[in-house]
Protein backbone atom coordinates (compact mmCIF):
# COMPACT_ATOMS: atom_id res chain seq x y z
CA UNK A 1 0.00 0.00 0.00
CA UNK A 2 3.07 2.46 1.03
CA UNK A 3 4.11 1.89 -3.12
CA UNK A 4 0.22 3.82 -4.08
CA UNK A 5 0.72 6.54 -1.45
CA UNK A 6 3.83 7.56 -2.73
CA UNK A 7 2.68 7.21 -6.40
CA UNK A 8 -0.60 9.51 -5.76
CA UNK A 9 1.88 12.04 -3.57
CA UNK A 10 4.29 11.96 -6.99
CA UNK A 11 1.06 12.72 -8.99
CA UNK A 12 -0.41 15.92 -6.46
CA UNK A 13 3.62 16.96 -7.44
CA UNK A 14 3.30 16.84 -10.73
CA UNK A 15 -0.55 18.60 -10.51
CA UNK A 16 -3.01 16.28 -10.63
CA UNK A 17 -5.97 17.23 -8.55
CA UNK A 18 -8.28 14.26 -6.93
CA UNK A 19 -11.81 14.31 -6.07
CA UNK A 20 -13.46 11.94 -4.26
CA UNK A 21 -17.00 10.50 -6.14
CA UNK A 22 -19.29 9.18 -3.10
CA UNK A 23 -22.36 6.59 -3.54
CA UNK A 24 -26.26 7.73 -2.81
CA UNK A 25 -25.18 6.42 0.72
CA UNK A 26 -22.02 8.36 1.42
CA UNK A 27 -19.51 5.41 0.52
CA UNK A 28 -16.28 5.96 -1.15
CA UNK A 29 -16.90 4.75 -4.68
CA UNK A 30 -13.53 5.71 -6.53
CA UNK A 31 -10.38 8.01 -5.94
CA UNK A 32 -10.61 10.54 -9.14
CA UNK A 33 -7.53 12.15 -10.03
CA UNK A 34 -7.18 14.00 -13.07
CA UNK A 35 -4.70 16.54 -14.46
CA UNK A 36 -5.04 19.14 -17.41
CA UNK A 37 -1.90 19.94 -19.33
CA UNK A 38 -0.28 21.11 -23.39
CA UNK A 39 -3.91 20.29 -24.79
CA UNK A 40 -4.79 17.00 -22.72
CA UNK A 41 -6.57 15.17 -20.26
CA UNK A 42 -4.36 12.63 -17.86
CA UNK A 43 -7.20 10.48 -15.66
CA UNK A 44 -6.39 8.32 -12.62
CA UNK A 45 -9.47 6.33 -10.93
CA UNK A 46 -9.02 3.69 -8.43
CA UNK A 47 -11.58 1.73 -7.33
CA UNK A 48 -8.92 -0.44 -5.07
CA UNK A 49 -5.81 -1.52 -4.56
CA UNK A 50 -6.41 -4.31 -7.46
CA UNK A 51 -8.28 -2.26 -9.53
CA UNK A 52 -7.21 0.87 -11.42
CA UNK A 53 -7.98 3.01 -14.74
CA UNK A 54 -5.66 5.73 -16.31
CA UNK A 55 -6.07 7.69 -19.49
CA UNK A 56 -5.23 10.06 -21.46
CA UNK A 57 -8.05 12.15 -23.60
CA UNK A 58 -7.66 14.65 -25.80
CA UNK A 59 -8.67 18.31 -24.33
CA UNK A 60 -11.58 18.70 -26.07
CA UNK A 61 -13.26 16.25 -25.06
CA UNK A 62 -16.42 16.84 -23.10
CA UNK A 63 -17.08 13.75 -20.75
CA UNK A 64 -13.67 12.89 -19.16
CA UNK A 65 -14.87 9.93 -17.59
CA UNK A 66 -16.63 8.19 -20.52
CA UNK A 67 -14.57 9.59 -23.25
CA UNK A 68 -15.63 9.01 -27.08
CA UNK A 69 -11.82 8.79 -28.21
CA UNK A 70 -8.82 8.19 -25.46
CA UNK A 71 -5.28 8.57 -26.91
CA UNK A 72 -3.72 5.87 -24.09
CA UNK A 73 -5.40 4.11 -21.68
CA UNK A 74 -3.93 1.66 -18.53
CA UNK A 75 -5.86 -0.61 -16.25
CA UNK A 76 -4.73 -3.29 -13.93
CA UNK A 77 -3.65 -2.99 -9.87
CA UNK A 78 -3.00 0.30 -8.87
CA UNK A 79 0.52 0.43 -8.38
CA UNK A 80 1.07 -0.06 -11.53
CA UNK A 81 -1.00 2.02 -13.23
CA UNK A 82 0.08 4.91 -11.47
CA UNK A 83 4.01 3.56 -12.04
CA UNK A 84 2.80 3.77 -16.18
CA UNK A 85 0.83 7.51 -15.83
CA UNK A 86 4.50 8.50 -13.91
CA UNK A 87 6.35 7.02 -16.82
CA UNK A 88 4.07 8.60 -19.63
CA UNK A 89 5.93 11.42 -21.74
CA UNK A 90 3.90 14.78 -21.78
CA UNK A 91 2.54 15.71 -25.36
CA UNK A 92 4.27 17.97 -27.51
CA UNK A 93 2.56 21.42 -26.56
CA UNK A 94 0.88 21.86 -30.01
CA UNK A 95 -1.31 18.41 -29.54
CA UNK A 96 -4.73 19.14 -28.91
CA UNK A 97 -6.68 22.01 -28.15
CA UNK A 98 -6.33 24.25 -24.61
CA UNK A 99 -7.90 22.74 -22.41
CA UNK A 100 -10.13 24.27 -19.86
CA UNK A 101 -11.87 23.44 -16.56
CA UNK A 102 -13.19 22.81 -12.78
CA UNK A 103 -14.21 20.56 -10.48
CA UNK A 104 -17.45 21.05 -9.46
CA UNK A 105 -19.45 19.97 -6.45
CA UNK A 106 -22.78 18.11 -7.94
CA UNK A 107 -24.00 16.42 -4.27
CA UNK A 108 -23.11 15.60 -1.18
CA UNK A 109 -19.15 13.86 -1.45
CA UNK A 110 -19.53 13.94 -5.28
CA UNK A 111 -17.90 16.30 -8.09
CA UNK A 112 -17.83 16.15 -11.68
CA UNK A 113 -15.27 17.85 -13.86
CA UNK A 114 -16.99 20.63 -16.12
CA UNK A 115 -14.79 21.24 -19.13
CA UNK A 116 -14.82 25.06 -20.09
CA UNK A 117 -16.59 25.71 -23.44
CA UNK A 118 -14.56 28.31 -25.96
Amino acid sequence: MNEITNGLQALVARDFQFAHPRDANGGLVAVVGIRVHRGVFDILQLFGEHDADAARIPGDEPDVLFPSKVLWRTTGPACEVIKDLLSLADPAPEVGAQTKGCWLPTHAGRSAWLAASA
